[in-house]
């Protein structure tokens, strides 16, 4: 197969298709992370309750409950990095093994279609996968780095470096969590790259689909009003 063979598989609206989801999982994570000081999100909430845990945690004796939060929080990662390190090898299987695609192409009516149509198409989804375990991972390591700085927050309130060590641990705390949400959403968009089998159109529906639930678990959500209701929304979280 020729290079001009290759691309003439696609159409335009293929490639609007995968520009457009590369575009919304870029922007609806920057908008997650950095929204409106009037429409804070689920996200930017939670890092003000991690502050306010740390701070929380220089005056607890024992510090047993915070340490039990923090390997609770750690099995996410462990369990989400597992997972998709697993979807992963699934994936490099089926790209490896041209039978299960031959039935795919069947079955949608593209018998006729190449391989290396639907092992691009694949690809994306590998990408995105990809993506989701190095961002699983990196959270892993970063909430044991919080571990070890909360371990190294002194006992004694009236030390001055025991707020400053526990408010740097909070903010390793906020990046780990950060890195937990990203690979969260690549999955998402790894869930919604599969739609591309079913045409541009689907994958394009699938996109805004997932931007759509990802925007109201963020914006519009139950918890997030929970979180917003009463006093505790105090102006330093």
């Amino acid at each position: 197969m020729t290079s001009l063979d290759f691309f003439t598989l696609f159409s335009a609206y293929d490639m609007l298709a995968v520009v457009f989801i590369l575009a919304a999982w870029v922007s609806i994570d920057w908008r997650i992370e950095h929204p409106s000081k009037r429409r804070p999100s689920v996200s930017t909430l939670m890092a003000g309750y991690r502050r306010e845990w740390m701070r929380q945690m220089v005056t607890r004796q024992p510090r047993i409950f915070d340490s039990h939060i923090l390997s609770t929080l750690r099995q996410g990662p462990s369990f989400f990095g597992s997972a998709t390190l697993i979807a992963i090898g699934g994936v490099l299987a089926l790209i490896g093994n041209s039978e299960p695609l031959d039935g795919l192409a069947e079955q949608l009516g593209a018998d006729d279609t190449p391989l290396v149509f639907w092992e691009m198409k694949l690809i994306l989804v590998l990408f995105f996968l990809t993506n989701a375990f190095l961002k699983f991972v990196w959270s892993h390591r970063l909430f044991g780095y919080c571990a070890v700085m909360m371990g190294s927050v002194p006992n004694e309130i009236e030390d001055h470096r025991a707020l400053t060590r526990a408010l740097k641990a909070a903010e390793v705390n906020i990046s780990a969590a950060r890195g937990f949400n990203r690979g969260l959403r690549s999955v998402y968009f790894a869930m919604a790259a599969t739609a591309w089998a079913l045409g541009p159109a689907g994958l394009l529906i699938a996109t805004c689909v997932t931007c759509l639930i990802l925007w109201r678990r963020e914006f519009a959500s139950l918890s997030r009003a929970v979180l917003l209701s009463g006093n505790d929304r105090e102006k330093g979280m």
